[in-house]
């Protein structure tokens, strides 16, 4: 398999980090997730963006043009200047009642007792949740659906669409295939 740039892209709660991370895996090269780019490290978690400035010079040193990696997570609106350097964008879609069943889920094991009723983080789970939910119809502004529709039809690099969450190794090799 010949390594390359891989942008793995797609909703919250898709399975863009858990594909990004098992390709990268398999082709022995560097993972990196876009949070770790826009959020500062804070206590409760994502509660403070990097401003764009830093982001976008962390996210072209960690993204070399000469090497190879895989990245998941969002670059909407703010990682155009490395858009150049992808190979392939893979785009996840999923059913949204999947979705945000896979995302509760998630944030649970996480977060347990902290999302709950009462819990610091309850707050602002509610509002991701309710901006994850808009994911599909763009009730919510920001990155949607059709933000990512509209973005992909503009790329140079060829998009792979991976619908309804087949099995990681499935979707890997599915990926491999068309690199």
């Amino acid at each position: 398999m010949t390594a390359g740039r891989i942008h793995v892209v797609g909703a919250s709660g898709s399975g863009t980090t858990t594909l990004g991370a098992a390709l990268a895996q398999a082709m022995g090269v560097p993972h990196q997730d876009s949070d770790h780019f826009f959020w500062l490290p804070t206590d409760p978690p994502f509660t403070t963006q990097r401003s764009q400035e830093e982001r976008v010079a962390m996210l072209k040193a960690a993204l070399p043009a000469d090497e190879s990696w895989v990245i998941s997570g969002s670059l909407l609106s703010w990682g155009r200047e490395v858009e150049d350097r992808f190979d392939l964008i893979v785009f996840l879609y999923l059913d949204p009642e999947i979705r945000m069943a896979r995302s509760i889920a998630r944030e649970q094991a996480r977060f347990g007792a902290r999302i709950a009723p009462g819990g610091d983080m309850h707050e602002a789970h509610q509002t991701f949740m309710t901006w994850s939910r808009g994911y599909d119809d763009g009730s919510t502004g920001g990155r949607s659906l059709a933000s990512h529709r509209a973005w992909l039809s503009t790329v140079a690099c060829p998009v792979l669409e991976i619908r309804d969450a087949p099995s990681v190794e499935a979707s890997v090799a599915r990926v491999l295939a068309a690199t």
